[in-house]
């Protein structure tokens, strides 16, 4: 019987996703096999009931997504004259399309149960699940996987897996930045244009969906800018007449954390869930080693979780009732322009004093530090984040032929919103007086006036 050298799964996003023996060798690795137990979005499942997918297929869909924008961008029709010289000769395409691939299955290897969730609690100072995934990927158990086929180099699947960001040490050539920026870009990465599409589908909602079969074929490798001294760097960018796409696609992730990833009930599940997390395995206390961490999944959480919820003596029984019976702290403060404004005048004019290296323009947290006093810091929960910077910059290729800034061309982009999450939860128990008070004291423990 001749030996089967095409595979397929059947995708509800993709449809039919392909596979070399090669791939196919990853995907039944002992590695990528766990992420058959790794949900996708924790305990998002508790709001959204269909959310209950998981990094296994996530995976299959970014290396699915990762060919195509490949084989998009070393078309010979596609390539610009000021970026020929950074594409491989076309007998070498080959190899970096069995890298990009293999990186894109290999990406989320190194996830910790329940994805990112606890992940900055729960493993040593200065590591990341990205640390675990460069591990497995050189791990012996990993070895065969890489020699058979096109043999690959092990460093060049980590560089692509995890990117420039992580690996700042270590040379990138522009060709292998470019690659690797197909996988983990902020803009147009495939890790982003799948989870999007997956979670939205996956949650029933249509705020993750944009249309990648426009945008893909509109992607371009571009100087970031020409003329003028502008930067010549090589950059992912879209062709004009696939900005609308380019723009839906950062839209649909700016609505998908607005309305699903950032809704209260999911984010306070999380919450709950870090603090059984570091409980079951101790604060920074999850091992980095590849034969510990294979052996953890959501299952053997879960399973923990179920028995501290019949134990009161257990290690985070008090996390595991709120999570199992819906006994989850209840939302009484969430972002306001208007208290963020007060905030920021007091702030100005000296009535509040400056907290080093804490969020200071956070109507939160300077609430939350005196409802911690006055209610009891087991009792009250805040829960903080600033985007740092926006996705939207990106060369655009225009009709003439010249490569504009997508700021320039979009107004959208030029304008488009950074998220916050500045929310308070309380115990169930006395929610109603958390909120009673905080209504009464806002203005003044944000001017000041209460500290």
């Amino acid at each position: 019987m001749p030996i089967k050298r095409v595979h397929e799964f059947r995708d509800p996003l993709h449809n039919f996703i392909e596979l070399d023996r090669q791939q196919r060798a990853l995907v039944d690795s002992i590695p990528f096999q766990r992420l058959r137990h790794i949900h996708q979005l924790a305990l998002t499942s508790f709001v959204y009931p269909g959310a209950t997918h998981k990094r296994f297929d996530h995976s299959i869909g970014v290396m699915h997504l990762a060919q195509k924008v490949f084989d998009v961008l070393v078309d010979p029709a596609n390539i610009h004259p000021t970026v020929e010289h950074i594409i491989p000769d076309r007998q070498n395409l080959a190899y970096w399309r069995s890298v990009l691939s293999l990186s894109a299955l290999a990406h989320d290897l190194g996830h910790l149960p329940f994805s990112h969730a606890a992940e900055k609690k729960l493993l040593p100072h200065g590591e990341d699940h990205e640390n675990l995934t460069l591990d497995l990927i050189s791990s012996d158990l990993m070895a065969g996987v890489w020699d058979m086929g096109h043999r690959v180099h092990v460093r060049d699947v980590q560089k692509l897996a995890v990117g420039q960001k992580k690996l700042k040490n270590e040379n990138f050539t522009t060709w292998e930045s470019i690659l690797s920026e197909v996988i983990t870009g902020d803009s147009f990465g495939v890790d982003r244009m799948d989870y999007l599409l997956r979670d939205s589908y996956y949650a029933g909602v249509n705020y993750g969906k944009f249309d990648h079969a426009k945008l893909i074929p509109s992607l371009r490798i571009l100087p970031e800018s020409m003329g003028n001294g502008g930067s010549t760097e090589p950059l992912l960018g879209v062709e004009f007449n696939g900005l609308h796409s380019a723009e839906a696609l950062l839209l649909a992730r700016y609505f998908m954390y607005e309305q699903v990833y950032f809704h209260p009930i999911r984010r306070i599940y999380d919450l709950h869930l870090i603090d059984y997390m570091v409980s079951h395995y101790g604060a920074n206390g999850y091992r980095k080693d590849v034969a510990f961490h294979l052996s953890q999944t959501d299952n053997e959480v879960m399973s923990s979780i179920r028995a501290a919820f019949g134990n009161f003596d257990a290690p985070g029984h008090d996390s595991a009732q709120a999570i199992l019976r819906r006994g989850h702290f209840r939302s009484v403060y969430s972002y306001n322009p208007t208290d963020q404004e007060i905030l920021q005048s007091a702030i100005e004019s000296g009535s509040l004093e400056p907290d080093i290296n804490k969020p200071l323009n956070s109507p939160a947290y300077q609430l939350g530090k005196i409802l911690s006093k006055n209610f009891g810091e087991a009792n009250i929960k805040t829960d903080l984040y600033i985007q740092g910077s926006s996705p939207a910059l990106f060369p655009v290729l225009m009709p003439d032929g010249r490569v504009e800034s997508s700021v320039s061309v979009s107004p959208i982009l030029a304008n488009f919103p950074l998220m916050t999450v500045d929310s308070i939860y309380a115990s169930p128990t006395i929610a109603g007086d958390v909120r009673a008070w905080i209504a009464q004291e806002r203005h003044a423990v944000l001017t000041g006036a209460v500290k």
